[in-house]
């Protein structure tokens, strides 16, 4: 081994020992054959399908093309990238696209379908690159429980984020969404802390589908959204169901939100019961006066309960991220 190889490899092997130590057992994933496999689904297969025990799964840095499948019961993994920008998982399935004779819908077009509880990725992009008219084309479904997701990215066009399971608490921190149309949608219950939402077309940010007997559905706190240069009417959400829950607390909105604030699902009336809300919206998209009749600016005492424990239940994912710096006017 050159003096060159050991420098770029002692920091990489360190990094992982720390893992294993934290995290227990760790499988490292290299296209170039220097892991213990050369594909994320290759080191999914290799972990038991009642697994009881954390482990890490460490990707080196590459685009790697393939369609993921983490099975309900391969628990308590932990999936880290080398590089946030530089570790890419993707594919370019979509809605009407046939596959082995069979069309793909928005369920079957995720690039990853993350069905297992107590999931964790950092440092990683979730993609689906199939195109910004391809229609829905989502790049990650996330239906396990308890499900944290820090640092990451998630990128792409329609229907990118699938929040999709009644039962499923899941969290994000730091991670930066892009998309098009209803790109963070579905029924479970998501609390966001200080993400960047990015919209690229005068759409909908939200479409959540939240159960009538939730209390919450998605809670956006201390989040940015921008939007590409050229728009003007994003909404902050529509809903997909007659329920929908969606809040924004202490959120910088841009100018590509429109002054109405949101928006209603096509000609139904699912409007009339949605929960929508905003809590100290800041930046040239807040305009709490111009809102719809049918939304919510909180007062103080109502965006007081909205709390990690109030809305993930006994699960608190980051027990220092419970709102410390939220402010409130006396």
């Amino acid at each position: 081994m050159n003096i060159r190889t050991k420098i770029i490899i002692l920091p990489f092997l360190l990094y992982t020992l720390q893992l294993s130590a934290k995290t227990g057992r760790t499988i490292i994933v290299a296209q170039d054959g220097t892991g213990n496999y050369k594909t994320v689904q290759a080191a999914f297969n290799s972990i038991s399908e009642v697994n009881t025990k954390k482990i890490t799964v460490f990707v080196r840095n590459g685009i790697y093309k393939e369609k993921l499948l983490l099975p309900k019961g391969k628990q308590f993994v932990n999936l880290v990238g080398e590089d946030k920008f530089s570790t890419i998982l993707t594919y370019d399935d979509h809605t009407g696209k046939v596959v082995n004779g069979q069309v793909i819908n928005t369920r079957t077009s995720a690039s990853f379908l993350m069905l297992a509880n107590n999931f964790t990725a950092e440092n990683i992009t979730f993609q689906n690159d199939a195109g910004f008219t391809a229609g829905q084309a989502v790049a990650i479904e996330v239906d396990g429980d308890k499900a944290i997701f820090n640092n990451c990215r998630f990128v792409g066009n329609q229907d990118i984020l699938f929040t999709n399971n009644d039962s499923s608490r899941q969290y994000y921190k730091n991670c930066y969404i892009e998309g098009t149309t209803d790109f963070i949608f579905g029924s479970s219950t998501v609390w966001f802390e200080q993400c960047h939402i990015h919209s690229k077309k005068d759409s909908h940010i939200t479409a959540a589908s939240t159960p009538k007997e939730h209390l919450y559905g998605y809670v956006f706190n201390d989040c940015i959204l921008t939007g590409d240069s050229s728009l003007r009417s994003v909404s902050l959400g529509r809903p997909w169901r007659a329920y929908s829950n969606v809040t924004y607390i202490n959120c910088y909105l841009d100018n590509h939100i429109k002054p109405e604030g949101w928006s209603t699902w096509n000609n139904n009336e699912n409007h009339k019961t949605a929960r929508y809300a905003e809590y100290k919206s800041y930046g040239p998209g807040a305009n709490g006066v111009s809102r719809l009749s049918w939304t919510k600016q909180l007062s103080d005492d109502e965006a007081r309960v909205i709390t990690l424990e109030k809305v993930l239940g006994n699960w608190q994912p980051f027990l220092n991220d419970n709102n410390s710096k939220r402010k409130y006017s006396k």
